[in-house]
């Protein structure tokens, strides 16, 4: 192949990946960001909870401070643990929720309520569900 070859080939070989190109961003489908960041979410509701445990009887008691939460289907749900004293960490399994929560911090915890229904949130430490760390979240339509 002689060098005018060559160049026609490749001029052929560039048109071919220009055209390719502008086809696939024509008919491909695209993602669009929402206009707003928050299309099809609900509001932000955001709450705050301490994570603590308290002596009675001789045997620690854990807890949450705050021990139902109601939210609407679609809104983004923020809740602030502030873990006040202990070793805990906060799980919701059917959003697939889990965070620890040292102590002395505040720890937030964000996750969209996409479907409806009352569901337990809790500390999955040894020992805190059983003896009380745990709430409840409504979520309606």
């Amino acid at each position: 192949m002689n060098a005018k070859e060559k160049q026609y080939v490749m001029i052929v070989v560039a048109l071919a990946v220009l055209i390719g190109i502008v086809l696939a961003v024509q008919f491909l489908p695209t993602a669009q960001a929402p206009a707003n960041g928050n299309e099809g979410i609900g509001e932000v509701k955001e709450f705050n909870t301490d994570s603590f445990f308290v002596m009675e009887n001789g045997k620690p008691h854990p807890q949450f401070s705050l021990k139902e939460i109601t939210v609407k289907k679609g809104d983004k749900v923020k809740i602030n643990v502030n873990a006040i004293n202990g070793t805990h960490d906060f799980k919701i399994d059917e959003f697939g929720v889990y965070s620890e929560t040292p102590a002395g911090k505040i720890t937030t915890i964000e996750f969209v309520a996409d479907k409806a229904g009352e569901f337990i949130y809790y500390c999955s430490k040894p020992g805190h569900r059983a003896n009380g760390q745990w709430g409840t979240i409504k979520v309606v339509e």
